[in-house]
């Protein structure tokens, strides 16, 4: 790699070496090296080596848990990961590789990930129009084979780029950053002093969802990369594999009866739901740091992968906000794009409001949420755990379709909630009222006594009313259905992925 001296240096840093990371991160022995003898040589006149700095870009072929796939990394040992180490070609190769060959590749990217330096103009005598070499390989395999990309340390410029333009990205606690530019074109640039971690740690980026999961150290980062993988297929002309089944699919949980309280404005804890219905621990949050009034993952259902989504009423009481609902239409996107089929567990209080959500845009970036659930063509099934009121309550689904849906008695929906409809819908009365309490409490109680779900079932307004001990085997009965119905709409969709 980059020498002795070079390779401590990484270590005093916490990080580990290229090559110990792609050993960490694959089955053991299986990797095969490609492009091993590629680097800037000097040779002599008489036609004899002399000097040889290798490459500081590493890829080649591997094995996940049995599946090949593609894996390359930045060595940042040898140039800091820059452009004038000779890594371009390489780094270009291993997505083609990917895409043509239709596998999985992971990006572990170090340093600028190839991006340019001042030291390559002075070298090669001239400057140059930046373009991006193989950026139309990776826009396409974006839509073909599953993209995953770790920050591994100080990521800047186009390295930064590699990681975000990806299906799924994660960074490591306090030993990698990701930054446009980092500290010292920033003071040069913007007269801005900061250190590396207050410019691009995980506190920023984690939280505003530049990646999507955060690991504690470098293992547990190929750990969480590992699992990621073994939801999706190697490529969207095939369905994900189906796991060997662990637990009952008829398994009752009596926890269920009482998850949701019967006040209507107390929180609960959703994720206590979702393992009481999805195969035990199967469940593989994606995001969990931004956007939190919306859980994304992945989760099992007798095996079988599916996307779940779901609503946080400790975050804005599970209401959708502008990150939420970024979040929510990339996950929908990368489900689609991969045949997953989805399974929301419904709470939604609506659109977040006030001042607040009106500057974040939210109805906006709400409306592409809404447009990410019409337009995904993957089966999807909503269990209606309490709320589901207005825009966003109406985007539980494709509602132009089947739109299959069961509702627990929990159930509480309408185009507004009482206690602010009534304000809305009977301003005169009350402001006319002589004792505007009294007549508030009328309308509340002549109201409320519509608002039982079971009233809606009688209009067939909603399909299934159930005991919420039967969801988990009604989704291991759907998810087969389901799963045959995807195996006839495999390959690409009509529109690309877009990170």
């Amino acid at each position: 790699m980059g020498g002795a001296d070079n390779v401590v240096r990484q270590h005093d840093g916490g990080k580990l070496t290229v090559r110990e990371r792609i050993g960490g991160l694959l089955d053991p022995g299986s990797f095969a090296e490609t492009g091993e003898l590629a680097g800037a040589a000097r040779y002599d006149d008489q036609g004899n080596l002399v000097e040889f700095r290798p490459g500081n870009f590493v890829m080649g072929f591997g094995r996940i848990d049995g599946r090949r796939v593609v894996v390359g990394g930045d060595d940042f040992t040898v140039r800091g990961g820059a452009a004038d180490a000779s890594i371009g070609g390489k780094q270009v190769y291993a997505e083609k590789m990917a895409r043509e060959l239709r596998m999985p590749i992971i990006r572990l990217v170090d340093g600028t990930g190839g991006g340019g330096s001042v030291r390559t103009q002075g070298n090669q005598g001239h400057t140059y129009i930046p373009a991006n070499p193989g950026w139309d390989t990776i826009v396409e395999m974006m839509s073909e084979v599953p993209v995953i990309a770790a920050a591994m340390g100080s990521v800047a410029g186009l390295g930064a780029a590699r990681v975000v333009t990806a299906h799924w990205s994660i960074m490591v606690k306090d030993t990698s950053q990701v930054f446009v530019a980092g500290p010292p074109v920033v003071a040069a640039g913007m007269n801005e002093t900061v250190t590396k971690e207050d410019l691009g740690g995980w506190e920023i980026h984690y939280r505003n969802g530049v990646v999507d999961n955060l690991a504690e150290t470098e293992e547990d980062a190929f750990r969480q990369i590992r699992q990621f993988l073994s939801y999706l297929p190697s490529n969207v002309w095939e369905q994900p594999a189906r796991a060997a089944p662990t637990d009952d699919p008829n398994r009752r949980e009596e926890s269920l009866l009482s998850a949701v309280p019967k006040n209507r404005r107390r929180p609960y804890k959703v994720r206590q739901i979702l393992g009481a219905v999805l195969d035990t621990d199967s469940f593989f949050e994606i995001g969990a740091g931004w956007g939190q009034s919306l859980v994304a993952g992945f989760g099992r259902l007798d095996g079988f992968p599916v996307g779940v989504i779901a609503n946080d009423p400790y975050f804005y009481g599970g209401g959708l906000t502008a990150d939420g609902s970024e979040k929510m239409a990339r996950f929908i996107d990368l489900c689609d794009t991969f045949h997953l089929p989805c399974v929301n567990f419904l709470d939604q209080p609506g659109f977040v409001i006030g001042t607040w959500g009106e500057k974040a845009a939210t109805i906006r970036k709400g409306a592409s949420a809404m447009t990410a659930v019409f337009q995904a063509t993957v089966p999807w099934v909503t269990i209606v755990v309490r709320r589901a009121y207005g825009v966003a309550g109406a985007a539980h689904a494709n509602t132009a379709k089947l739109n299959l849906r069961y509702a627990w008695p929990s159930a509480d929906w309408g185009s507004l909630p009482l206690e602010g409809g009534i304000e809305a819908a009977f301003k005169r009365d009350l402001a006319n009222s002589p004792d505007p309490d009294a007549l508030r409490a009328e309308l509340m109680e002549r109201l409320g006594a519509v608002r039982a779900p079971i009233r809606t079932a009688h209009a067939f307004g909603i399909e299934h009313m159930i005991d919420p001990r039967e969801t988990r085997p009604i989704l291991c009965e759907w998810v087969h259905q389901a799963y045959a119905i995807a195996a006839h709409s495999l390959g690409k969709k009509s529109r690309g992925f877009r990170p």
